[in-house]
């Protein structure tokens, strides 16, 4: 029997290094796939495996599992569910994206609980059509928060840029850009770094998303940011390769953070 594959001398289990080829798009199988179901009309498509998810081809897919995946529908559940019944995962790097109503607890005092519910409601609707639409993986909804993971196979080398143009959108989606007071104060954060990405979680429901310092870094600058702002740290932008000599820097001392963190600020 040969022994479990090698990654930067660490021994990996054959199960995380299925799950690196997933999550980095890197598998063999996913190549495979496209170029049988490429042939199964029609349009639109999974844009990982190439599944047909309308037309004639439609009702054989949802047979085999390949129908729309609910954390981003232009992925078919095949490529991503079909993990989230499994646990385990892969540490990679990636973007994460946090956006967070700032003053929640003020607006929800001052208008009845069903039009609060009514007000968040349109928040997920709008955050989760911005987020699918920049090929995000739309983590969870934790009140008045969203979380979204930007993985390789999703958005190749360009999850850090992809992120930073998703907050931009989030903060137009919310007004910012028009003339006039925002229709909801959000203020979000951006961060790249190492996590492990996953199905994780006790009982018989894992739950697919990120874990680590990375992680709870990016929620931290969302807690932070002001109505209107996007805190993005320096691994991403160094990873977009975006221009911050003209953008405000600040340094943060976030709640259990052992170092400062430096971060660019970016408003529409």
């Amino acid at each position: 029997m040969s022994s479990a594959p090698v990654s930067d001398g660490v021994q990996l289990d054959p199960g995380e290094e299925f799950w690196k080829g997933i999550l980095l798009g890197t598998d063999p199988r996913l190549a495979g796939a496209r170029s049988r179901l490429k042939h199964v009309p029609s349009e639109p498509r999974c844009k990982l495996c190439g599944a047909p998810f309308g037309g004639l081809g439609a009702p054989f897919m949802r047979f085999l599992g390949r129908d729309r995946w609910a954390k981003n529908p232009r992925y078919c559940a095949n490529c991503f569910g079909a993990m989230s019944a499994m646990r385990g995962g892969a540490e990679i790097e990636a973007t994460f994206l946090f956006a967070d109503v700032r003053g929640s607890t003020s607006l929800a005092e001052g208008m009845s609980a069903s039009a609060f519910r009514g007000l968040l409601g349109r928040f997920y609707d709008a955050s989760s059509r911005v987020l699918v639409d920049h090929d995000a993986i739309v983590d969870k909804f934790v009140g008045d928060a969203v979380f979204a993971i930007f993985v390789p196979a999703l958005t190749h080398e360009a999850h850090a840029a992809r992120a930073i143009d998703a907050g931009m959108e989030l903060l137009r989606a919310m007004g910012y850009a028009e003339s006039g007071e925002p229709w909801l104060p959000i203020g979000i954060g951006i961060n790249t770094g190492a996590a492990y990405v996953g199905s994780v979680g006790q009982g018989d429901v894992p739950e697919f998303t990120a874990l680590g310092d990375a992680v709870n870094t990016t929620a931290r600058l969302a807690s932070v940011a002001a109505p209107g702002e996007l805190l993005i740290t320096d691994s991403t932008a160094a990873a977009a390769e975006l221009a911050i000599g003209g953008l405000e820097r600040r340094v943060l001392d976030l709640k259990g953070k052992a170092d400062a963190t430096q971060v660019s600020v970016v408003t529409v």
